[in-house]
């Protein structure tokens, strides 16, 4: 087992590295797959003893060895966060199609947490896609959302293939989740006559509903509005920045939908107990 879990960290490590690659590139409409990865400052090719994750960082101790300029440490935390991920999620739910599919998500939402940090964007590239990824899988592993069981149930309708199921699971996701953003946009707008919410932050919503289900999907647009109100507010006052400071969002909800996605069940059930009469 010891083993196997050092191979999915090293997977991880690997797969965060190329994340790095997709995080540099896809912003700038620029191929993940040519040229091979190369030096942003002075353009050299990274020989591949030199592009090692985590080893070489600390090698050439966080600097290019052909032109001396600083590697960002975003490229070891990417790829440690990465391989973290993977090991917690095969640690938890162990060799499952469902690991499989929360690798992918988590990928893909690494690389979305990172891009808007840097470039206040949410590439439709991505979003879009892995939305029709999450719908297409939800055929494959149950979404066990619930939902779509409890709204049939309501018309004293029954449905009895699981798989249809947790398709309408994945769909009622994105369907409420990104037009419940939609709607608070839009709202505010209307209300302050500037934009609050980016579209791409609807879209991502749209993924996460997708892959998570409504339930989670609500509990990330909760939690990442939290840690939005609180670590942005934080940021402004210690700044000194204008309140009209546009922060993140889509960097707050990715947040939100890993803890969703790993832990969001069980908070939601001590939640609930918590809170039963």
């Amino acid at each position: 087992m010891t083993i196997l879990l050092l191979f999915i960290f090293l997977l991880g490590l690997t797969v965060g590295s190329f994340l790095n690659v997709c995080i540099y590139r896809i912003p700038q409409g620029e191929s993940i797959v040519f040229p091979n990865s190369h030096c942003p400052h002075c353009g050299h090719a990274i020989r591949p003893y030199d592009n090692v994750p985590i080893i070489s960082f600390l090698v050439l101790k966080g600097k290019c060895r052909t032109c001396g300029a600083k590697i960002s440490w975003q490229y070891p935390l990417v790829e440690l966060l990465t391989a973290t991920l993977f090991t917690e999620t095969f640690a938890r739910i162990g060799m499952d199609v469902r690991t499989g599919v929360l690798w992918i998500f988590f990928s893909a939402i690494i690389v979305l947490i990172v891009v808007d940090l840097r470039a206040r964007i949410l590439p439709n590239g991505i979003t879009l896609p892995l939305t029709l990824v999450g719908l297409i899988f939800s055929l494959i592993r149950p979404v066990g959302d619930g939902t779509a069981r409890s709204l049939l149930g309501l018309f004293s309708w029954t449905v009895s293939n699981l798989r249809l199921l947790s398709l309408l699971d994945s769909l009622i996701g994105t369907l409420v989740c990104g037009g419940f953003l939609w709607l608070v946009a839009e709202a505010f707008f209307r209300i302050r006559k500037i934009e609050g919410l980016g579209f791409g932050d609807i879209k991502l919503m749209g993924m996460v509903g997708a892959f998570l289900g409504l339930k989670l999907a609500l509990f990330t647009i909760m939690l990442g509005s939290l840690l939005g109100a609180i670590i942005g507010y934080a940021f402004i006052k210690l700044t000194g920045k204008d309140n009209r400071y546009e922060l993140p969002f889509g960097s707050f909800l990715g947040v939100a939908a890993i803890i969703a996605a790993l832990w969001g069940r069980e908070i939601l059930e001590w939640y609930f107990n918590l809170h039963r009469f």
